[in-house]
């Protein structure tokens, strides 16, 4: 079972189903605009905290891309120094918003586009992975 939870912040909210045992492997999508990759490392964070006790894992990230300057390397990156991996990098396409306008989801919307394909991709990729996941470790100040 999969959920796309909001997870801007480590909050009680987002570590909920953490501390209950509910995730086991935890895909954080972002992207590599600073905050983004700030608020992926406070997500591995909250991870950690309970990775040895719950037994959650990091299962990778996956990168919106938003265009900004060495985008796919700082999310390479990040992944890496977190002990985890970039499970997919997924190009900007404005089909997304076509889509969202008529709240509809790209498969629905576009089935044959190029975007379309980069989402099965990346389903793809995380059932390859599953089970695959890793205790992260966050950066910290002293890093």
């Amino acid at each position: 079972v999969s959920y796309d939870v909001l997870g801007d912040v480590v909050c009680g909210g987002f570590a909920m189903p953490i501390r209950e045992g509910k995730a086991q492997e935890i895909y954080h999508r972002m992207s590599g605009e600073m905050m983004a990759l700030y608020a992926a490392n406070n997500i591995a964070k909250g991870i950690l905290k309970y990775a040895h006790s719950g037994g959650v894992r990091l299962g990778g990230l996956i990168c919106n891309e938003r265009q900004t300057d060495r985008e796919l390397d700082l999310a390479e990156a990040l992944a890496g120094r977190l002990n985890s991996k970039l499970i997919h990098f997924v190009p900007r396409d404005n089909i997304v918003q076509h889509a969202e306008l008529r709240k509809m989801s790209v498969i629905q919307y576009a089935p044959d586009s190029k975007q379309a394909g980069e989402y099965r991709a990346l389903a793809e990729k995380i059932h390859a992975n599953s089970g695959q996941g890793t205790i992260p470790t966050p950066i910290t100040m002293e890093a």
